[in-house]
């Protein structure tokens, strides 16, 4: 087995966080944004294009990196213990990178739909997630706040707390353990196993999928959601420097005052689900 290197995993997280947000916003621009085939297909298109936009690096990238494609993922990961902190940043600003990368490239493709689009939270919403309460008055941030971050808090619980379920506790994973008790190296007990074991394992990464897509269908209404710091802060970096000139004239602002909400979110919500878990099932 080849073995993979710390550089080449922080260019994995690169890429799969640009597929991530190539496929998840590249659905979101197609419904939100005027002109396009796709204009007003609804909110299952985008629960789609998300879901797939996890699904698909996971199954590239899952035995590479193991497929954070999140910050918060990987800080708490960091936090209980189960990934070093000396990648922690590298693998961050990876994933930050990717997610910029992946939003120029929804904006390169749908340029001319983003300049018909007369609604500015459409033009925006294609970017980074929006409270849903939020009417454009101040008098209405505060509800935005609470309201937004109680779905993030929640939506990222059950995102990160079921990733860990799906791939620890797949069909198949007791062998290996048994295996590694009797003397095995865990490489070797995999590969003793493999067809037995590898096909439940990528089930597992097909069911974080479906586990994002669903989340999309049932908490996507109150922000998006967001789930993920760097896919909220990297388009949202990229919307604020991007001129009328490539969005249209009817581009307002980023929205800056929410921007903390997916972020810090998310990052809470990845440290009590991954200590819970790991309370509950790895110790």
């Amino acid at each position: 087995m080849i073995e993979i290197t710390w550089t080449v995993k922080y260019i994995t997280e690169f890429i799969a966080t640009a597929f991530l947000i190539i496929l998840g916003n590249g659905a979101v621009a197609n419904v939100d944004l005027k002109g396009t085939k796709g204009h007003k297909a609804g909110w299952v298109i985008i629960a789609l294009g998300y879901g797939f936009g996890v699904m698909m690096p996971a199954l590239m990238f899952g035995n590479v990196s193991g497929n954070h494609i999140n910050p918060a993922f990987t800080l708490g990961l960091a936090v209980s213990g189960l990934f070093p902190w000396a990648h922690v940043l590298p693998y961050i600003i990876a994933q930050v990178l990717g997610a910029i990368f992946g939003q120029i490239v929804v904006v390169t493709v749908y340029q001319p739909y983003f300049a018909k689009t007369e609604n500015p939270n459409h033009i925006l919403g294609s970017f980074s997630t929006i409270a849903a309460v939020d009417d454009g008055t101040k008098a209405s941030r505060k509800a935005s706040y609470l309201n937004g971050f109680l779905n993030e808090f929640v939506g990222s619980f059950v995102l990160f707390f079921g990733a860990l379920a799906l791939t620890k506790n797949y069909f198949g994973v007791e062998l290996v353990g048994k295996l590694v008790e009797a003397g095995y190296d865990q490489t070797t007990a995999a590969t003793q196993i493999s067809p037995y074991v590898t096909g439940s394992l990528a089930v597992a990464h097909l069911g974080i999928g479906f586990l994002v897509m669903t989340l999309v269908a049932s908490l996507g209404g109150p922000t998006g959601p967001g789930l993920n710091p760097a896919r909220d802060l990297g388009p949202r970096l990229v919307h604020h420097f991007l001129p009328k000139s490539v969005l249209g004239q009817a581009k307002a602002d980023s929205k800056w005052w929410y921007a903390w909400v997916p972020v810090l979110a998310p990052i809470l919500a990845a440290i009590v689900a991954v200590a819970l878990f790991k309370y509950l099932y790895l110790h």
